[in-house]
């Protein structure tokens, strides 16, 4: 029962501050104020610093580890173990050790998920084209940087860009890093942020270079004569349509289509697929390939497994005889991943704004950023040259009387009055003053006077130089020219992914599944299998076969209906009547052992219309056993078309019956003896090389040689044979019972 509300005077009084406060604190507010001052500090702060690159081609993530190694003097250390990198790097992204290693472990040329991997790894790293294949811990694996790593901390001393405190402020970061080549369009990069993601494809370093150099050159150039299609590490082959490419370049969305390559091994009858696309995985295409063998959709695959070892990727596809690998292969284009498309969403920061970009629009961004890079280094190195040209004057007006810098010192009382001393006596400022002061006696000689007399005109002549650069874009626009052709020739590779055109390749047009009619089949003795249409019997029923052949079983059913053909070297050869033609009763037909590409020597024994796999067979062997198996023992998951052990091979096969339900048999033997018994005798064995149980007792001299159903036979005296249990002996056949005296009567 609830409690009744107590009247407001009887109810506690809260003396507890803290409660009451509480109470006062509760207030309403708007949502939407809510999401302002909760919510979108963390959505800038996703998009501003961590899912979107910027326009040096890095995330936040990604800057900070590089610069980590930097500092550890990986750029020419030897590698040192990933553990003591991801631990260093904590001063910088405290995110976590996973999240560091993660981005290690991309960025790293083991793992294969760039054209141009900054981290030079050791060790297990996994394969971007496999989704199970991890890699190993930090513990295990080492890393340094790789050389192309000195086109993105050249001159980072030089104040080409702004450094930033860290985290806790201990330390300071680049903002930026300095490449001299616009990685933006080489290293591939995807994120995804809040209310908006970034999909970058990686471009080739060289084509990135040429391109940007005839840009600078020519800014309304045509970008498709150097920049041909994106690249991919993983290889494969990129459909090139000109007009998505274009679309891609001018407006930083689109898609491009990749697909796997192969080669045929002609020898082992086999595919090879060598290379995938770049947006997919090992796993997802055998996968996808194994529901379609499931489904019967790829009849012409026998299996199909990974070969993936030290020497690359390898996908092993077993093909069926008479299969057309490239047939196959347009067909696995269309249904599996093996074909993939690409999405591109060029999304990049610019001023910590995220801005969706085409290549022309990224170039023109990144060229006036690296325009400003080379200018600030120009500006250091000026400014140092300046200070230095002071000092060297100051220097010049003591060296040309020493004697008198000696006497002032030498006569100067106290240690704080020499520098105001040399001021006062040569009219030099304090920093010459302090500079002369702390040159060592020993350089006080002709020769280290000539020197730095003639190091003061060279540096006049350098500053010059580098004002006149400065002032002159043109000058500035040659020096970004000439360290791009440099990072090209030092580290341009050619192209993974191949172009190919949508007019050179085949396209697969799936067939319309064909129409269910009805059938009639006929199998002849020698092997010949004919499907013809009832229009086709009604105008001629009588069939045709080669001398001394005749027929051995016939059925009605459908024209896409399976079959089975057991044969006498104890395989089954499971195949569908839409695999074979109509034809006439006039004609031979087909010859199975060819058709099904069976071993040589080998002959049909028994075809079965297996349905909905229910009901079974009984097998007899001429040593008087007899094996009764399910059909559903026949049946398979894969698509398999040939089944070995179809039955026992311990003694010749005599005949084969198909059994729907139980009823009587009568099995004769050469002697000539029969037995009639009750099929339900038979227990059904769950393997199909059963030996299965004897059923007629035979002299040594003599075998079991065929078996009816009874109603099919010319019998009388039926009570004669029939036996309640087996095996039994039979009674011998009286003349009257057999089939040659019923043939006898009738001419």
């Amino acid at each position: 029962m609830p409690k009744k509300k107590q009247p407001e005077e009887n109810r506690p009084k809260v003396n507890n501050p803290n409660v009451m406060g509480l109470h006062a604190a509760v207030v309403e507010q708007p949502i939407t104020d809510t999401l302002e001052t909760n919510y979108m500090p963390y959505a800038m702060s996703v998009i501003v610093s961590r899912a979107i690159p910027e326009i040096d081609g890095f995330k936040p993530s990604h800057r900070k580890l590089l610069y980590t190694m930097y500092l550890m003097g990986l750029l020419t250390k030897p590698r040192t173990k990933s553990a003591n990198i991801v631990g260093q790097t904590m001063k910088l992204n405290p995110h976590g050790d996973a999240a560091i290693y993660d981005t290690m472990v991309r960025l790293s040329r083991g793992y294969g998920a760039l054209l141009t991997p900054f981290v030079d790894s050791k060790g297990n790293f996994g394969k971007t084209y496999s989704r199970d294949m991890s890699c190993a811990a930090p513990r295990y694996t080492e890393a340094k940087l790789t050389p192309i790593c000195q086109e993105l901390f050249r001159d980072i001393d030089s104040d080409t860009v702004d450094f930033v405190d860290n985290y806790d402020n201990s330390m300071k970061e680049p903002a930026l890093l300095p490449t001299t080549f616009p990685n933006i369009l080489v290293s591939a990069n995807s994120g995804i942020a809040v209310g908006m993601a970034s999909q970058f494809c990686g471009f080739n370093l060289k084509e990135v270079c040429d391109t940007t150099v005839a840009y600078l050159k020519n800014p309304n150039c045509d970008l498709t004569e150097t920049l041909l299609a994106p690249d991919f590490p993983t290889g494969g082959e990129l459909i090139c349509d000109p007009n998505a490419i274009r679309d891609i370049y001018e407006t930083g969305r689109g898609s491009v289509r990749v697909r796997a390559k192969y080669r045929y091994v002609k020898e082992e009858n086999l595919i090879e697929v060598y290379e995938i696309p770049y947006s997919t995985t090992v796993e997802a295409i055998l996968d996808k390939v194994a529901e379609l063998i499931k489904a019967g959709k790829a009849k012409e695959i026998a299996d199909m497994r990974d070969e993936t070892d030290l020497s690359g990727l390898k996908l092993a596809i077993d093909l069926k005889r008479g299969t057309d690998p490239d047939k196959l292969m347009a067909k696995l284009y269309k249904q599996t991943p093996l074909e993939d498309a690409f999405s591109c969403n060029f999304n990049v920061l610019i001023a910590g704004s995220p801005q969706v970009l085409g290549v022309r629009q990224i170039l023109e961004e990144w060229t006036a950023w690296r325009t400003e890079s080379v200018r600030r280094r120009l500006y250091f190195v000026l400014s140092k040259k300046k200070d230095k040209l002071h000092l060297l004057k100051g220097l010049k007006r003591i060296l040309l009387d020493i004697d008198k810098a000696i006497r002032i010192i030498r006569e100067t009382e106290e240690e704080a009055e020499v520098i105001p001393n040399l001021m006062i006596g040569f009219g030099i400022d304090q920093i010459q003053a302090e500079y002369v002061a702390e040159i060592k006696l020993r350089n006080i000689n002709k020769e280290y006077i000539l020197k730095r007399t003639r190091e003061t005109d060279a540096l006049r002549d350098e500053i010059d130089d580098l004002e006149e650069t400065l002032n002159s874009p043109q000058r500035v626009k040659k020096i970004i020219v000439d360290e791009l052709n440099e990072a090209a020739k030092k580290y341009g590779e050619p192209r993974r992914t191949s172009i190919v055109y949508s007019h050179e390749i085949e396209v697969y047009t799936e067939e319309e599944p064909a129409e269910e009619y009805p059938v009639s089949i006929f199998l002849s003795r020698e092997g010949y299998f004919k499907k013809i249409t009832p229009a086709s019997l009604r105008m001629n029923s009588e069939q045709k076969y080669k001398e001394g052949d005749g027929l051995r079983q016939s059925f009605e059913t459908t024209s896409n209906a399976e079959i089975m053909f057991f044969t006498d070297k104890c395989q089954v050869y499971k195949t569908r009547l839409g695999e074979f033609d109509d034809a006439k009763a006039s004609v031979l037909g087909d010859y199975l052992p060819v058709k099904l590409g069976m071993d040589a020597g080998e002959a049909v024994v028994y075809a079965v219309l297996p349905g909905d796999y229910s009901g079974g067979l009984l097998f007899f062997f001429e040593n008087g056993k007899a094996a009764r198996v399910d059909i559903a023992a026949y049946k398979t998951t894969s698509n398999r078309r040939k089944l070995t052990g179809a039955y026992s091979d311990k003694s010749p096969l005599a005949c084969i019956r198909r059994l729907d339900g139980d009823g009587e048999l009568a099995v004769y033997s050469t002697e000539p003896r029969c037995l009639i018994f009750h099929t339900a005798l038979l227990a059904p064995k769950a393997t199909r090389t059963t030996q299965g149980v004897a059923v007629m007792n035979l002299k040594p001299k003599y075998r079991l040689d065929t078996v009816k159903p009874l109603e099919e036979t010319s019998i009388v005296n039926q009570s004669r044979y029939r036996v309640r249990a087996v095996p039994a002996a039979g009674a011998l056949l009286r003349q009257e019972d057999s089939e040659e005296q019923q043939l006898g009567l009738l001419d």
